[in-house]
């Protein structure tokens, strides 16, 4: 499997209570924050909930 880079480019603040939930359990809090981590069918989930608030690129 490939690495993906997932950061936070939006704020949270107008945010669906399920997305800040899914944000956060990636680990993102704030704008700007980024992440490493492998890219499996849990990641690519999470990503299609947030996608408008966050850049994803492959590592």
């Amino acid at each position: 499997m490939t690495n993906c880079k997932v950061t936070l480019t939006k704020s949270l603040i107008g945010a669906k209570p399920k997305q800040k939930l899914t944000a956060d359990s990636l680990g993102l809090k704030r704008p700007g924050d980024s992440i490493v981590c492998k890219n499996d069918a849990v990641l690519a989930g999470k990503i299609k909930l947030i996608e408008h608030l966050v850049k994803v690129e492959n590592v």
